[in-house]
C-alpha cells in the first residue's frame, strides 16, 4: 500500500506543480478535482457499455416477464433460463457494476494520502495545501471548530454541501419519476407488485442524498473527489440513459 501511496502522492504533486502558476495555493485541490476527471474519463467507456447493456436488457424484459411466468413454481430453474437468455443475447447482468467498482480504489488512495502523517518515512507535504481556508487534510468537524459553518473554512463545506444538494435533487427527482414507473413493469407472474417493493420506492430516491455523510465525515481532498465524481455521474447518466425506458434506467440510479 505504501508504494501505491507513494506513486500517489508525487501524482498528485506533480499535477500541483504545473497548476501552481494558474491557481497558486488552490493548485493542490484543482489538481485533485482534474485527476478525479481523468479517472472517470478513464471509465466512461464501461459506463457507455453499461448503458448500452441496460438497453439490451429492457429489451429482454418481455422474455424474461414470459421465463417468471413459466418457471415461477422453480426458483431454480428460472434462475438458469435467466443466465441463459442473458448468455444467448450476450448481455452480462454486472455490467452495470463495473464503473462503479473500478473507482472504489481511487477513492481510497485519495482518502488515504490525506490522512497519512507520514508517506515513504517522510512527512506528509499534501497536508499543508488548501482550499481556500480549508486544508485538505482536515474534516468538516475541525472547519467548524476554526470559525464556525461561516468561517473561511466553513464556507468551502457549504459549497460543496451547495453542490451536492444540487445533485442530489436532480437525482432524487430523476428517481422518483423512475420509480413512479415501476408498478406494472415490477409485477410478478400473478399480476401484483413484488414483496418489499412500497419500501423501495420510498427510500431509493433518498439515497442520492448519502453523499452528504460521506463529505462530511472525509478529508477534504476526499471530499472533493467525492464531489467531483459525483457530479460527473449524475451528469453522464442523464445523456447515456436518457432515451431508456424509466423502468430500464432505475439500475443506474444512484
Amino acid at each position: 500500500m505504501s508504494v501505491f501511496l507513494s506513486g500517489f502522492a508525487s501524482l498528485v504533486g506533480y499535477f500541483a506543480d504545473l497548476l501552481q502558476p494558474l491557481f497558486q495555493g488552490g493548485a493542490t485541490a484543482v489538481a485533485i478535482i482534474l485527476f478525479t476527471a481523468c479517472v472517470r474519463l478513464a471509465v466512461h467507456p464501461l459506463s457507455r457499455a453499461a448503458a448500452r447493456g441496460q438497453k439490451a436488457r429492457t429489451k429482454l424484459a418481455p422474455q424474461l416477464a414470459a421465463l417468471r411466468k413459466k418457471h415461477s413454481k422453480n426458483p431454480e430453474r428460472l434462475q438458469k433460463a435467466i443466465m441463459e437468455l442473458h448468455k444467448k443475447e450476450k448481455v452480462s447482468p454486472l455490467a452495470g457494476c463495473l464503473p462503479s467498482l473500478l473507482q472504489i480504489p481511487a477513492f481510497f488512495l485519495m482518502y488515504h494520502l490525506f490522512s497519512s502523517q507520514e508517506i515513504g518515512g517522510k512527512p506528509n507535504e499534501l497536508l499543508g495545501h488548501s482550499l481556500g481556508a480549508a486544508p485538505l487534510g482536515h474534516r468538516w468537524k475541525d472547519a467548524l471548530a476554526d470559525g464556525g459553518i461561516f468561517g473561511g473554512a466553513g464556507l468551502v463545506y457549504v459549497v460543496l454541501f451547495a453542490i451536492v444538494v444540487a445533485v442530489a435533487t436532480f437525482n432524487y427527482r430523476r428517481t422518483k419519476r423512475m420509480m413512479a414507473a415501476m408498478p406494472t413493469s415490477t409485477a410478478g407472474a400473478d399480476g401484483q407488485r413484488m414483496p418489499g417493493m412500497g419500501a423501495m420506492t420510498k427510500v431509493m430516491p433518498l439515497l442520492s442524498f448519502a453523499t452528504l455523510m460521506t463529505v462530511g465525515v472525509v478529508p477534504l481532498a476526499a471530499a472533493l473527489y467525492v464531489v467531483t465524481s459525483t457530479t460527473w455521474t449524475a451528469v453522464e447518466r442523464y445523456f447515456l440513459y436518457r432515451d431508456v425506458p424509466a423502468t430500464g434506467a432505475l439500475a443506474s440510479a444512484v
